[in-house]
């Protein structure tokens, strides 16, 4: 279904860049290098089978959760209309 000016499937592909967009930035977000023997944040030891999971991991599953949870979801408006950018 055609809107506007827009071709068939616009919206799919606004769809498609998002996903895109925030695969590529948690992708970056992934940490490389040799893994930490002990949480850079709490000092605890960072099990063996989580540094091989995760190569370069430089905190403890308990403090890493807690960054993820403080993290806030970053994005732009890809649509452009007047009451999405008023939000």
């Amino acid at each position: 279904m055609a809107g506007g000016w827009t071709r068939d499937g616009a919206l799919q592909d606004q769809i498609d860049d998002t996903v895109s967009d925030a695969v590529q930035h948690a992708r970056g977000q992934m940490p490389t290098g040799v893994s930490a023997n002990f949480c850079v944040e709490c000092g605890d030891e960072i099990p063996e089978r989580r540094r091989l999971a995760v190569p370069g991991v430089k905190t403890c599953v308990l403090c890493q959760s807690e960054r993820d949870g403080n993290r806030a979801a970053a994005g732009f408006n890809r649509r452009g209309s007047k009451d999405s950018q008023l939000r």
